[in-house]
């Protein structure tokens, strides 16, 4: 028997789970026409064969048909899903999890062109900024219509096997009615927050009595909407005890904040750089003023957190989402007691950016997360061992490097510079992105204690590689920064790299031109504004930083506004002529009619990189493949066969942005697809 917290059993109701740890409710976005088919049953099955107690699916599955899903949620009004539930719900059992799921009707949060195109509903006309739809006002037969439409969702799940279903509370139509900032409604359900809270209760009574005394219900609900007007903390208290009063649920799963904008999301769901934790004291203010069971989750990313918030009696459950998309095997390290070897979340937030971008949920350093069906999570060794040599100790370079050593393979990394990372180590210079450095940390010391080799501050040369006498050459580089992009003045011009690490001082009137759109061009943007620099962001796009997606935005426009940057966008920057000490840039427009002229003293490109690829050249014509990847094989989970040269002596493949400008989820994907068959 451990005597860790942590792995230590729960009762709820009837329902015993098998230590503390949970997976929250969070939609990846891998339904197919609304059903959680193979994908998505392997993507939640790996957390159960990981060791998590309870895995919550859809966050959240729709009830009824206006509640039209706009991250490709769960269609749970649909009676087809109850045979796609059962195959999910019965093979997370078979590994030992409970497995529950979240209900919901959006609401204004939702739009009426996806979907029937049916009317929005809300308990008033408020347009929600996130998806800037304007609701109807809802009537009474709409309220009866849904209530029941909750009832048969809940039914149908009872019927897939699940073991509960939790309502979604927090930013949706339940917490709409609930929140006096909403609920424009006269009585029964507007007014008094007697009044207010009595849809949430109906729709739990309606399904209580669709469900039985058995079956699981909760609620994931806002206590502090943190908004002037809204719910605050003393109401917060008192719906949580009216709740528990109710008799009619079983826990309750704590949310502090608002979603209606990108910046409350994020206050809600923080991402790296933001404080850890950062709600798990209020939700233990609720658990104490309760005596109710009580769950929580909200950038939980490590044991030693999670095991804090159980053994302090914070929650009586405690949700590593994120940090389980990063690694699914988490309790079963904690058992194994291989802490150590747990994947860590790193905050980066790729995940969640990309399903409101309307992606599917991808981990920005775990490539198997959501292709459980063609990646693996724990590399099987090969029959074969080979000897596999790696130019560059980037992202790509060390999952190539992981991934063949798991494969038993000997295996050699060259790598220039003195320490590992590449554009990561670059990147993690920001102190908000600095949980970066995990991604190059955690491969390292994986790699360590595989045995791979490492030789730093060695310039690889096509005949130091062939000295090696390897059967594979991957040649994981990356590439150096572009800023060839003007029709004239390019010599007059720094890249945002220069700025990031210091080579280059900061200007005191600079324009940055950032067409690539991501992060590195804000980053950028933020040294110089701290450096004291009037800065102004351009770029030719509709909208800035678009790479950089809505939540991990939130953060630097935080900072970049306070200090007064400017942002134009729909101009491009044409040519920079040198006039003493001062550049004269001129700007231009795609859609044509327009010259201005800019005057500042320095210019800094964001334009991606350009492949660093020369010793790939080098070795191509030595090679068996001749560099060639079949796509076919890649792509089918097949070994790279591919002879072009029947003299060459080793195969030679290149990955990451030695193929071209791309990203960190990308360089480690190609990594993993092409090794994982070596």
């Amino acid at each position: 028997m451990s005597h860790d917290p942590l792995l230590q059993p729960y009762k709820l109701k009837h329902l015993t789970l098998r230590n503390r740890i949970i997976v929250t409710s969070h939609e990846p976005a891998y339904p197919e026409d609304g059903m959680p088919k193979e994908r998505y049953r392997a993507y939640t099955v790996e957390r159960a064969k990981g060791g998590v107690a309870l895995t919550m699916t859809a966050g959240s599955a729709a009830v009824s048909r206006d509640s039209p899903p706009v991250f490709n949620n769960l269609l749970a009004y649909k009676d087809e899903i109850v045979p796609w539930i059962r195959q999910m719900t019965d093979a997370v059992h078979e590994e030992g999890a409970a497995i529950m799921i979240q209900l919901t009707h959006l609401g204004r949060r939702t739009r009426w062109d996806k979907g029937d195109w049916l009317p929005v509903v809300a308990p008033s006309h408020h347009r929600e900024a996130a998806h800037r739809a304007f609701p109807k006002k809802i009537e009474d037969w709409d309220i009866e219509r849904i209530i029941k439409d909750f009832a048969d969702a809940a039914e149908r799940m009872k019927a897939g096997g699940m073991d509960g279903v939790e309502l979604e509370a927090y930013g949706h139509l339940i917490d709409q009615f609930a929140s006096p900032l909403t609920n424009e409604l006269d009585s029964p359900y507007g007014g008094s927050l007697d009044n207010r809270m009595r849809f949430c209760l109906d729709v739990f009574k309606a399904m209580r009595e669709r469900v039985g005394e058995e079956f699981i219900l909760g609620v994931r609900y806002t206590a502090d909407e943190r908004l002037p007007g809204g719910t605050n903390k003393a109401d917060g208290l008192e719906i949580s005890r009216r709740l528990k009063d109710s008799g009619l649920i079983d826990y309750l799963n704590v949310i502090r904040g608002h979603i209606d904008t990108d910046p409350g999301l994020t206050d809600v769901i923080p991402i790296q750089g933001m404080a850890n934790s950062p709600h798990l004291d209020f939700a233990g203010e609720i658990r104490a003023a309760t005596k109710f069971p009580t769950f929580h989750a909200a950038k939980i990313p490590d044991v030693a957190t999670a095991r804090h918030a159980i053994a302090a009696g914070k929650v009586d459950m405690v949700g590593m989402t994120r940090a389980h998309m990063t690694d699914p095997h988490i309790v079963r390290k904690i058992i194994e007691k291989r802490e150590e070897d747990i994947r860590p979340c790193v905050g980066a937030n790729y995940c969640l950016d990309r399903i409101y971008q309307g992606g599917l949920a991808f981990c920005i350093h775990n490539a198997a997360t959501g292709r459980e069906q063609e990646m693996p999570h724990v590399i099987e060794k090969a029959e074969i061992r080979k000897k596999i040599v790696i130019v560059g100790a980037g992202p790509a370079g060390l999952e190539a490097a992981r991934v063949a050593g798991e494969r038993g393979h000997e295996v050699v990394v060259f790598e220039a510079a003195n320490d590992p990372g590449g554009q990561i180590r670059l990147t993690a210079q920001s102190a908000r992105r600095k949980e970066m450095i995990s991604i190059i940390d955690w491969r390292m010391a994986q790699c360590h204690k595989l045995g791979v080799t490492f030789r730093f501050n060695t310039w690889a040369e096509a005949a130091t590689i062939e000295a090696e006498n390897p059967d594979v050459v991957i040649v994981a580089t990356g590439g150096l920064p572009n800023t060839e992009v003007l029709m004239k003045g390019n010599e007059f011009v720094v890249s945002s790299w220069d700025i990031i690490s210091g080579d280059v001082k900061p200007g005191t009137n600079v324009l940055v031109f950032d067409d690539a759109g991501d992060h590195a061009g804000l980053q950028a943007a933020e040294f110089l504004a701290n450096a004291g620099a009037k800065v102004e962001i351009m770029t030719p796009d509709r909208s800035f930083a678009p790479e950089v997606m809505a939540m991990n935005l939130v953060p630097y426009m935080r900072s970049l506004q306070k200090l007064d940057v400017t942002f134009t966008v729909t101009f491009r920057l044409e040519s920079v002529e040198k006039n003493g000490n001062q550049l004269v840039a001129q700007v231009g427009s795609d859609y044509g009619g327009v010259s201005k002229e800019r005057v500042i003293d320095q210019v800094v490109i964001n334009h991606g990189t350009i492949p660093f690829d020369d010793v790939y050249f080098e070795l191509k014509p030595k090679s068996s493949n001749e560099g060639a990847v079949s796509y076919d094989e890649l792509i089918s989970g097949k070994p790279q066969s591919m002879r072009r040269n029947s003299a060459g002596l080793f195969q030679l493949f290149r990955i990451g942005d030695a193929v071209a400008a791309r990203n960190t989820h990308a360089a480690i994907y190609d990594a993993l697809r092409l090794v994982k068959d070596i």
